[in-house]
């Protein structure tokens, strides 16, 4: 008599085998009906190289056992994205493994900037010079007090003022009305029966600018001899190194008293005879000549 367990597990071995012999079959019959790895490859290449999407791509496809590999670059993420698609669109695949890179976007030209020619140097305005007054220029001046041989001491200051301005080559120089220091350097009065009398006079300096600048000229001299002789001379410079001009033009203290010219020329004094002193009025116009040049510094225009 057959067991009864027995049979019941002969039928469910015999139901598991008929089951994988049956799986076996189908995965054999799927196998067989899937395109090969080349086909899937080529079909994949070939319609990325095609679509208006795609073509600019440089995408290598290979399959292995139905699955896709992609590789290469694309232009754009939009491309990337098509690729793929195709690529799960194709039969017969198994899956895809996108490794495709977008191509960085290539730096739009920048426009060059036009080249600017260099800029000339710029052209330096020349250097003002010093203003150089030479020695010779005659400085005629009005004096600001009287001067005499018997009541002027030597060593004694006087102011005077610039009476005529001076130009050096068309440029000013120094400015009618600049206050000018001068000296006595020799008063000596004259007695009443003997003994020569004598005025010498000679300038030291002159303000321009609010600057005193110092000045060396000839020396102005005058002598009486006698009753009422009188002699003339400049030292330190030639015969007409000085001249005295007995009052501005047009009228002064000193007006009309005289002029010395040279060295033979009448100074000022009293009249021919007797012993009156050598007298210069306040107002009296001088003229004095330099010995030594003077220089200014330059003027800002």
């Amino acid at each position: 008599m057959r067991n009864p367990h027995n049979s019941a597990v002969s039928i469910v071995l015999l139901s598991i085998l008929m089951g994988f012999s049956i799986a076996c079959s189908q995965r054999s019959s799927s196998d067989s009906n899937r395109p090969s790895d080349e086909k899937i490859a080529k079909d994949i290449q070939d319609k990325v190289a095609t679509d208006p999407d795609t073509k600019d791509s440089e995408v290598n496809v290979a399959a292995q056992n139905g699955k896709v590999k992609l590789t290469g670059k694309v232009k754009t993420p939009a491309a990337q994205k098509k690729v793929e698609q195709i690529a799960n669109e194709e039969p017969g695949i198994a899956g895809v493994e996108d490794d495709t890179t977008v191509e960085p976007e290539a730096a739009s030209p920048q426009p060059m900037a036009p080249v600017r020619a260099a800029a000339p140097p710029p052209v330096e305005k020349p250097k003002p010079q010093p203003i150089v007054v030479p020695a010779g220029t005659v400085l005629t001046v009005t004096t600001g007090q009287a001067l005499s041989s018997k009541a002027s001491q030597t060593g004694q200051t006087f102011l005077a003022t610039l009476a005529q301005p001076i130009s050096v080559e068309g440029r000013p120089a120094l400015p009618r009305g600049a206050t000018v220091s001068g000296t006595v350097v020799n008063a000596k009065a004259k007695g009443k029966i003997k003994g020569a009398g004598e005025l010498s006079l000679a300038l030291t300096s002159i303000s321009v600018g609010g600057h005193t600048y110092q000045i060396q000229t000839a020396v102005l001299s005058s002598t009486t001899k006698g009753k009422g002789k009188r002699t003339a001379a400049t030292t330190g410079g030639g015969a007409a190194g000085g001249a005295l001009i007995g009052g501005i033009a047009g009228g002064g203290k000193g007006a009309g008293i005289g002029a010395l010219v040279g060295a033979t020329a009448g100074f000022i004094g009293g009249s021919a005879t007797g012993n009156k002193q050598i007298e210069i009025p306040a107002e009296s116009a001088l003229s004095f000549t330099l010995e030594a040049p003077l220089t200014l510094p330059p003027r800002h225009e």
